[in-house]
C-alpha cells in the first residue's frame, strides 16, 4: 500500500539522516578541539572531546533538530582562548576549523562515491549476483551521498553569523573588544534570536530558499572538484 510504503520510506530516512548525522558531527567538533590543542589549549582534549565517538559530542535537542528539519549541532567543544599565543586569531581559526573539516569530510566523500560509481561501471551491475548485495550497495551508495550532502550544511549552518555559531565567533575575533561587551550583555538575547529563525525558517520561504541556493551551489563545486576521477578510469 502506498501509505506503508511512504512510512517505511519515511522511517529509512530518519534512520539514514541520524546514522550520517553521528558519523559527521565527531568530525566536525574533534577539528575544533585539534585546532584549539595544536595552538596550545588541551582543554579540548582532557575533556575527552577529541575522539570520532559520536556520544561524546551528542546534544539531544541538536539531534532531534536534525531529523525534523535537516540540520542540528552538537554539544560544543570547550576552548580557553587564554592559551593561545594570539588569542583571538587562535579563536578565530577554532571556530573556523569546524565548518572547514566538513567541507574537507564532503570532498572525501564524493570522490569515495565518484570512484564506487567508476568501479561499478566497469564491473557491471550483472555482477551483483544477489538481491541482498545489490540492495546493500544501494544502501551504502545513498548513505555516501547523505554523508556529502549533511557535510555541506553543518558546514554552511555552523557559518551562520548569529551566536552560537562558528561564523559569528569567527568574525567576533575580528571585531573590537567594545563588541565583545555587547554581545556578553546581550548573549540571551542574539540566542534567542538564531533559535527564532531557525523555528521560523519552515515557514519563511526565503529563508529556505536562500540557504538552499548556497548549499546547491557549494554541493555543484564538490562534486566538480571529483569530476576529475572518472578519467583515471578511461570514463568520458
Amino acid at each position: 500500500m502506498i501509505g506503508t510504503d511512504f512510512s517505511v520510506d519515511f522511517l529509512m530516512m530518519l534512520v539514514a539522516r541520524a546514522a550520517t548525522f553521528l558519523l559527521v558531527i565527531p568530525i566536525h567538533e574533534s577539528a575544533h578541539g585539534l585546532m584549539a590543542k595544536w595552538l596550545g589549549d588541551d582543554t579540548a582534549q582532557k575533556a575527552g572531546r577529541i575522539t570520532l565517538n559520536p556520544f561524546a559530542h551528542l546534544e539531544p535537542i541538536g539531534l532531534i533538530m536534525m531529523l525534523v528539519l535537516g540540520v542540528g549541532w552538537a554539544k560544543p567543544v570547550p576552548v580557553d582562548p587564554s592559551k593561545f599565543k594570539h588569542k583571538r586569531l587562535g579563536y578565530a581559526l577554532v571556530s573556523l576549523a569546524g565548518p572547514v573539516s566538513n567541507l574537507i569530510a564532503a570532498f572525501i566523500g564524493a570522490a569515495i562515491v565518484t570512484v564506487a560509481a567508476c568501479v561499478g561501471y566497469h564491473v557491471g551491475v550483472e555482477e551483483l549476483t544477489t538481491d541482498m548485495l545489490s540492495d546493500f550497495a544501494n544502501a551504502v551508495f545513498t548513505l555516501l551521498v547523505d554523508f556529502v550532502q549533511i557535510n555541506i550544511v553543518l558546514a554552511l549552518f555552523n557559518m551562520i553569523p548569529l551566536p552560537p555559531m562558528d561564523g559569528f565567533n569567527f568574525l567576533r575575533a575580528f571585531m573590537p573588544y567594545s563588541f565583545d561587551r555587547w554581545v556578553f550583555r546581550n548573549q540571551r538575547i542574539l540566542t534567542g534570536i538564531f533559535f527564532g529563525i531557525i523555528m521560523l525558517s519552515s515557514y519563511v520561504w526565503q529563508v529556505r530558499v536562500a540557504f538552499a541556493v548556497v548549499e546547491k551551489l557549494v554541493e555543484v563545486v564538490i562534486w566538480m572538484s571529483v569530476s576529475w576521477i572518472p578519467l583515471l578510469f578511461n570514463i568520458k
